[in-house]
């Protein structure tokens, strides 16, 4: 299910003009500068929606991924967690752009029985030597010996502000309270199929006792496919084709997988899935979300490094790295305030308004597209972009959620994730990548699915696609933020070419795919 548009003036003359220069809009996973110095805090998408996997109605799933842009045959190091950092998933129940409920994770490294050791050497000179590798031979779902590198991980739940609220350990269902996050998919020679090392990965799927849920929860940590698809080279490259759909007129840009350049890449997940009723609080049911990556303030370099203190840390936390809604960073936020956002909470973000309510990037493709538009249909259109300032349809899309869909209880203009529990989720089949804007109310912007096609909807709403109607419940709906005469290229559909829908997921938790393999047995 797709939203459909119309042919318009406008959107034939980008095509006519031959115009192949915007600004871009997808997401890098490396969206701020400070962050591009931390790749193992980058936080590159959060999710979070009602969970479809059946069976499953009860529950709410988050996922937070991180380390972008991972090579599959990134060896010999691969990609391990910060263990001086503390990942975090927020949750605001009543709206007041504070977080009620934080799950933290902390990840502690160590080398098996002391690591691996190789005698070297003819008899009676031999030396036993460290080997240099993270494995010494096949890993199965039934034998991990030949591993000689284990990542665990820790969960505690705050309960009220991060920082000063009471702190409960999260434990398994046998009462463990730590986890295996599994070693990454290095090969297929290593794990063999793809099958073997799901079978291998799922057994670090933990049931866990959150403190005052009304059943288990569950929870995942390790390395996924990046469900992410987005045409990052060609984008970048003052958009180096048509951003038009090839449907809407001829010449516009083809869907198609190839146009997706994070198709080979991998991530590190985490994923939890709650029972509804404890994330939703005393609040009216829809739930605010974001991740977090906090360190010490202070990070000492150890001249004399070693596997275990590799450098000292110390000082209270400080967050570097923040995702709420998707391209948030990427495509509203001036360079010189993204470390910022990078580093606010979402209480914090009236410093961001003008952002919102007076959008750049809106203007950035006038000053493009205008003047070319304008002598090739020998128009005087005052300005493509839109006129409805402020733009309160931003404000609702990104800083408040819409009302009777994804408002809270309490409205505190504030970036981040909002999710309506109430509202059943939609199964696997029957999604559109679309969300809301596609006529499924289960969808984004009412949370975020992995198959929610964000970089289509972003674009067009930002150029005004929420002043043209768009279908509620099958009939076609303004929904009154500003009308069609205020955004001239609003139903135009804006695309990177690179398609995604539910099909490129999985349809149960941890409905991310199986990583894509450092090296191929075929």
């Amino acid at each position: 299910m797709t939203k459909s548009y119309s042919k318009t003036p406008i959107a034939i003359a980008l095509f006519a003009a031959g115009i192949v220069s915007a600004t871009a809009v997808a997401s890098s996973h490396r969206e701020a500068p400070n962050i591009t110095r931390f790749p193992t805090l980058d936080s590159t998408d959060f999710y979070l929606f009602n969970s479809y996997e059946s069976g499953r109605g009860d529950y709410v799933t988050a996922i937070a991924n991180y380390i972008p842009l991972q090579d599959a045959y990134g060896g010999p190091n691969y990609f391990a967690m910060d263990p001086a950092a503390v990942y975090a998933i927020h949750f605001d129940s009543d709206g007041d752009a504070q977080e009620d409920l934080t799950f933290e994770f902390r990840f502690n490294n160590s080398l098996p029985n002391g690591g691996v050791m190789l005698p070297v050497g003819p008899e009676g000179m031999q030396r036993n030597v460290s080997v240099p590798l993270k494995f010494v031979g096949g890993i199965s779902a039934s034998d991990q010996s030949a591993l000689n590198f284990n990542e665990m991980y820790s969960i505690e739940l705050v309960e009220g502000p991060q920082r000063t609220g009471m702190s409960t350990q999260v434990t398994g269902a046998s009462g463990e309270q730590e986890f295996t996050k599994p070693i990454a998919f290095v090969g297929e020679k290593t794990f063999g199929s793809a099958q073997s090392y799901e079978d291998y990965a799922n057994q670090y799927v933990y049931e866990i006792q959150v403190p005052n849920c009304s059943m288990p929860g569950r929870v995942f940590v390790g390395q996924r496919k990046d469900p992410f698809v987005v045409n990052l080279g060609e984008t970048f490259d003052l958009v180096n084709y048509v951003p038009i759909e090839s449907s809407a007129f001829p010449g516009g840009i083809e869907q198609s997988d190839a146009n997706d350049d994070l198709r080979n890449k991998n991530v590190n997940t985490i994923a939890l899935e709650l029972p509804k009723d404890c994330v939703t609080g005393d609040g009216n049911g829809v739930v605010g979300s974001w991740t977090t990556a906090q360190v010490p303030q202070a990070r000492l370099q150890n001249p004399n490094a070693t596997i275990d203190t590799p450098e000292v840390n110390g000082g209270a936390l400080v967050q570097v790295s923040r995702l709420g809604s998707p391209l948030v960073n990427e495509l509203v936020i001036g360079i010189d305030d993204k470390d910022t956002f990078s580093s606010a909470s979402p209480s914090e973000d009236g410093q961001f308004a003008d952002y919102v309510t007076h959008p750049t990037l809106p203007v950035i493709l006038d000053l493009l597209f205008k003047d070319p538009v304008n002598a090739t249909l020998g128009t005087d259109f005052a300005s493509l972009a839109p006129s409805n300032y402020p733009r309160t349809d931003l404000v609702a899309a990104f800083l408040t959620g819409f009302a009777g869909v994804n408002q809270q209880a309490m409205v505190t203009p504030s970036e981040m994730l909002r999710l309506n529990t109430a509202i059943p989720a939609t199964p696997a089949a029957e999604q559109s990548a679309f969300g809301v804007a596609g006529d499924d109310l289960a969808g984004f912007p009412n949370g975020r699915r992995p198959g929610d096609d964000v970089v289509d909807i972003a674009l067009r709403v930002v150029m005004g696609a929420l002043c043209h109607d768009i279908p509620v419940n099958g009939e076609p709906t303004n929904l009154g933020f500003c009308s069609p005469s205020d955004a001239p290229v609003g139903n135009v559909p804006f695309t990177d070419g690179a398609p995604i829908n539910a099909s490129y997921v999985d349809d149960g938790f941890p409905y991310l795919q199986t990583p894509v393999p450092g090296s191929s047995s075929e």
